[in-house]
């Protein structure tokens, strides 16, 4: 089972608002993103899902995490 994380992010915005992530915030700790090296969505063909983007990103200190973002809440949860 996935755990969520919430975790605070900063958007670039660029066409539309929240466009991707620059960085995070989790555990006291800021981290930058170097690169998205993936990105997926979910609950558009199953409306029983909560509309969400994922993330697949690498950090500048050579960190990969994948990242969540709930379109409905408006939040962003680190998965582990």
């Amino acid at each position: 089972m996935i755990e969520l994380i919430p975790i605070e992010v900063e958007c670039y915005s660029g066409y539309k608002a929240d466009e991707y992530p620059k960085y995070f915030t989790w555990n006291n700790n800021r981290f930058e993103i170097q690169q998205v090296t993936d990105r997926w969505y979910q609950g558009e063909s199953n409306p029983e899902l909560p509309a969400s983007d994922y993330f697949k990103i690498d950090t500048t200190a050579g960190e990969q995490f994948i990242i969540k973002y709930d379109l409905e809440s408006d939040k962003w949860y680190l998965c582990r």
